[in-house]
């Protein structure tokens, strides 16, 4: 009997290396693991409150004394880093509680380096939260004074350093937030903090939810005139060349799934660590079709954070960080 190799002709056969899950993990090119998430935490005052957010099931608003038990999780877990967000008791014009040194974050900063001196703190660094108009700056008139913002941007991300943040990360496309930050940091004493830029930050319709948990919608208006457009791609590489150029040590892309063609072209021109952030309302239609028994949440979750890791990030921020920990224990 002639072999099937001979009456086919075929020689490679692709399937081989899938027969079984063994073998096809032994090949897999795209890992994901937990010392690659970071989970973002929104932080608030009180005491013994945790707080659903509606928006985002699962998700919560946590006073600080909370922060330890969720800190001996994560490690349990062994995802090492988080991404905090603050929700303060009053806002104003300059969001002040984003560089108060008492504000909630750098409270939060303090006990979760208590609780687990080798975690990974990053902090927003961002004014939306804070202001009373819900924009990312200073407001003159109708539209952000980007240059009298750098002062604020800079003096928050010192005051996070200060409390014990490891990494500041920059969110509010301010032109040239990175190079104050950099020298505002290195005139503190602060040179070995790093500074992850939200480098290519999208006018992305996938926020909603993100907003709803903080409270951070503006008041008029959108943020179009700061972040950037989303059909621009090229626009992105510009983005995150400068923010190299003024000292930035990490570089992100957000949304992630959506621009996946974006963290791939980025891969391709940086040699930095490369983040991405699976957004809130990337969260929030996974968690909502697996609700209505359309997806299965686990697996449209791991494939989808497979997908953003195969672009090439390598720094993975993701509401499903606790959840991707214990799916692949």
């Amino acid at each position: 009997m002639r072999h099937l190799t001979e009456t086919t002709g075929l020689t490679r056969r692709m399937r081989r290396l899938r027969r079984t899950g063994v073998l096809r993990a032994l090949v897999r090119e795209t890992r994901l693991s937990p010392d690659r998430l970071v989970y973002p935490l929104f932080v608030r005052y009180g005491e013994g409150v945790r707080e659903p957010i509606p928006a985002m099931p699962g998700q919560w608003r946590l006073s600080v004394d909370q922060l330890a038990a969720e800190a001996a999780e994560l490690r349990a877990l062994g995802v090492r880093a988080v991404l905090l967000f603050g929700i303060p008791e009053h806002k104003d014009a300059l969001g002040s509680g984003a560089y108060d040194e008492a504000g909630v974050v750098q409270q939060a900063c303090r006990a979760l380096r208590d609780a687990d001196p080798d975690l990974v703190i990053m902090a927003d660094v961002c004014l939306c939260e804070y202001t009373s108009h819900g924009h990312c700056g200073v407001v003159r008139g109708d539209a952000v004074d980007n240059d009298a913002t750098l002062a604020l941007l800079a003096r928050t991300a010192t005051s996070l350093a200060a409390a014990g943040a490891d990494v500041v990360a920059p969110s509010a496309m301010m032109d040239g937030q990175v190079g104050a930050i950099r020298r505002a940091l290195d005139a503190a004493g602060f040179a070995d903090t790093a500074i992850m830029a939200y480098a290519a930050k999208y006018a992305s319709a996938f926020y909603g939810p993100f907003r709803e948990a903080a409270g951070s919608a503006p008041q008029f208006g959108d943020r179009r005139g700061y972040q950037m457009d989303p059909p621009n791609a090229r626009e992105a590489l510009r983005e995150i060349a400068l923010d190299l150029e003024e000292g930035a040590d990490i570089v992100m892309v957000k949304p992630a799934l959506p621009y996946l063609d974006v963290v791939r072209a980025a891969r391709q021109t940086v040699a930095v660590p490369l983040a991405a952030y699976q957004v809130s309302g990337e969260y929030a239609m996974l968690v909502a079709a697996a609700e209505r028994g359309w997806l299965d949440l686990r697996s449209a979750a791991l494939e989808a954070l497979t997908g953003i890791a195969r672009a090439g990030a390598d720094i993975l921020i993701t509401y499903f960080a606790k959840d991707v920990a214990r799916w692949l224990a």
